[in-house]
């Protein structure tokens, strides 16, 4: 991030305008994800405790996590193409009001198919924060700024996910499992009324200066076309350069799927942790994500400086950084130190954030400005097939076999992704010209 936070304010007319508008735009983007994530991960905080409550096995819970990510799998390219189509501000408000009514729904559950048909209410509807995610970078930034703000918005999908375990921790001892989710969805409500009352297009917000709309739009992209939902789809398939980070996105969100859903339950299972334990050490994974994501921009310039990789190829060497990382979870399996466990894991999510960040900033890269949500929806839906297939998985098999064989296998995922990411991604010398 080159240019300076401080919201210095400029007179213009009778309205007030504010020095670089678009970092906190993405600022109140970010905190509408990390509220995001708070109430996506209630859940897997508070699942020891809702299995014995409500009488839930593994692979009752499972099938829970499940129908989230099955609704978050089938609703992103829907909520990619609706937020195209209507535009950020609204597409993106009606998804969060849903999220946040379905979040107070929860504290009402009574069972694992209650819990299920409420997750993938709120799954269909947080499937939104990807598609926006690719649109606030699209309309709010040129293209070499691209990289940096996606490492920052990156930082909402990871930041919610480590402070959930402490919030969620202190909200039930204060109100017990069903007033932590009450707790949740009131948060998510109150950002609900920020983005009502705050965002704004570039073209139509009253405090953007002209000197910074006119930077913005910079690089003279062409207007956004907007598509039939299909058509749309049919485009984007017929593009190889989908594949090229659809593939990646496939192989990287299992490691997610399980930190996010899964590793409160490995800690205690495995490693005998109680929830208070959880809640001191299960939001460290997450703070590394954070990091990843800031981190993951500005390694692109490095990999620009030291090596002369154009843009593209410097966000590709970077998200292979990434997947190397990713090594660090095959090493889980090898230790039986709860300490040593949660430290290989926070490599894990470092190195996750990275790519996740980085397939964010391709869409934004290679696709038009009438693709990018539509794009990125898509590429989220490939993502969550495989971490729905993977849940299932682990419902079937982790009472069996343990969680070991399936860290091995999330450590080497990311690298087969990396194939793709190079083959169908990275720019030749000859392109260059």
């Amino acid at each position: 991030m080159n240019r300076s936070l401080n919201p210095g304010i400029a007179a213009a007319g009778s309205k007030r305008t504010f020095r670089n508008l678009r970092w906190w735009v993405l600022v109140l983007f970010l905190a509408g994800v990390t509220v995001n994530y708070i109430t996506r991960n209630s859940l897997g905080i508070l699942a020891p405790e809702l299995k014995t409550s409500l009488g839930i096995t593994t692979e009752q819970y499972s099938w829970i996590v499940g129908a989230f990510q099955l609704a978050y799998t089938f609703f992103q390219p829907i909520c990619g193409w609706l937020i195209d189509v209507i535009g950020l501000k609204l597409g993106f408000l009606i998804c969060a009001s849903i999220w946040a009514v379905a979040c107070l729904f929860h504290a009402g559950a009574a069972s694992w198919v209650h819990l299920a048909i409420l997750r993938f209410v709120m799954g269909g509807a947080e499937a939104a924060a990807t598609p926006a995610n690719a649109k606030v970078l699209g309309e709010w930034f040129p293209k070499k700024e691209r990289p940096v703000a996606a490492g920052w918005a990156g930082v909402g999908f990871s930041i919610g996910a480590m402070l959930a375990p402490p919030i969620i921790y202190f909200a039930h001892a204060s109100f017990g499992w069903q007033g932590a989710f009450l707790f949740t969805g009131c948060l998510a409500l109150a950002w609900v009324v920020l983005w009502a009352l705050f965002y704004r297009d570039p073209e139509r917000h009253p405090n953007l200066q002209a000197s910074e709309l006119e930077f913005i739009r910079q690089d003279n992209e062409p207007p956004a076309v907007k598509l039939p939902f299909f058509k749309a789809l049919k485009s984007v398939s017929k593009n190889k350069r989908f594949y090229g980070i659809a593939i990646p996105a496939f192989m990287a969100e299992p490691a997610w799927g399980v930190l996010s859903f899964w590793v409160p339950l490995y800690l205690a299972k495995d490693l005998g942790m109680d929830l208070k334990q959880i809640a001191m050490f299960a939001w460290l994974p997450f703070l590394a994500a954070d990091l990843g994501s800031v981190v993951s921009g500005y390694l692109t310039r490095v990999y620009t400086k030291l090596f002369g990789f154009n843009q593209v190829n410097a966000v590709v060497a970077s998200s292979v950084t990434g997947a190397f990382l990713m090594l660090s979870l095959a090493l889980v399996a090898v230790t039986k130190s709860p300490y040593v466990a949660i430290a290989l894991i926070s490599i894990g999510g470092f190195g996750h954030q990275i790519i996740s960040c980085m397939l964010s900033a391709l869409v934004v890269e290679k696709f038009d400005k009438g693709q990018m949500a539509t794009v990125n929806g898509m590429r989220g839906s490939f993502a969550w097939i495989s971490s729905f297939l993977f849940s299932l998985v682990i419902g079937v098999t982790a009472d069996k076999i343990g969680f070991n064989p399936l860290f091995v296998a999330m450590g080497f995922f990311d690298l087969i992704g990396a194939v793709f990411l190079i083959a169908f991604i990275a720019e030749r010398r000859a392109q260059r010209a």
